[in-house]
């Protein structure tokens, strides 16, 4: 029987590097690299969808998601690009820095976007794609997530942590997403969507910070 990967809990509550059977690295390896391309073609069609969706509606809430789908793509990138080389580790210090920078960038234009919508206090018209759009996102993205956290956790790696943490912010924003289009459509409530916002740019700038430092290992 082979023996299990072990992984060790350092004193500081972040995870030691797991010690991976070799040749149960390959199979991890390209497992991430499969579920990078998903997330990154996935995420263009996002991308595609809500931004033609926001500019018919006039959402600013419709454009800016499909403007952190774009965001998501870049990070999703930077996790292929470091393990397309045969030394994925040497490359995750890099990868880690984009995505924080993309954590970054998220969190800036969220903010701006909800600033914005609370001082004009324009509300967007009814959107059934973007409503569908973030209804479908609130499946696919959480599972997306949660099998890129696995793999990433067993080969140790804190950037393929780090993007599926970027993947999972993305549930938050459809989340956000879909109850700022009902609540607009149903009751009227335009500041719903730029409120959750906040919260959600907040995570954004903490998940940026975790991923500079390279505290993405847990």
């Amino acid at each position: 029987m082979k023996p299990e990967p072990v992984t060790e809990t350092c004193a500081d509550g972040c995870c030691a590097p797991p010690v991976v059977v070799p040749d149960r690295r390959p199979v991890l390896v390209r497992r991430v690299r499969l579920l990078v391309a998903a997330t990154i073609t996935y995420n263009v069609v996002e991308a595609v969808v809500a931004l033609t969706a926001g500019a018919a509606a006039s959402s600013g809430a419709l454009i800016g998601f499909g403007l952190d789908s774009v965001i998501e793509v870049a990070s999703a990138i930077a996790v292929a690009w470091q393990f397309s080389g045969a030394d994925p580790e040497a490359r995750e210090r890099r990868a880690l820095k984009a995505i924080a920078i993309s954590f970054f960038a998220l969190a800036v234009y969220v903010t701006g976007e909800a600033v914005s919508t609370f001082f004009t206090g324009t509300a967007p018209e009814t959107s059934r794609t973007g409503i569908v759009l973030a209804a479908i996102s609130l499946v696919v993205m959480p599972a997306l997530s949660a099998a890129q956290r696995r793999a990433g956790r067993e080969l140790g790696s804190a950037s393929a942590v780090a993007d599926s943490r970027q993947t999972l912010l993305c549930t938050y924003l459809s989340a956000v997403l879909l109850a700022g289009l009902l609540l607009n459509a149903l009751f009227g409530w335009w500041w719903a969507d730029p409120a959750v916002a906040l919260a959600i740019a907040a995570v954004a700038m903490h998940e940026g910070r975790t991923a500079w430092r390279g505290q993405h290992c847990c």
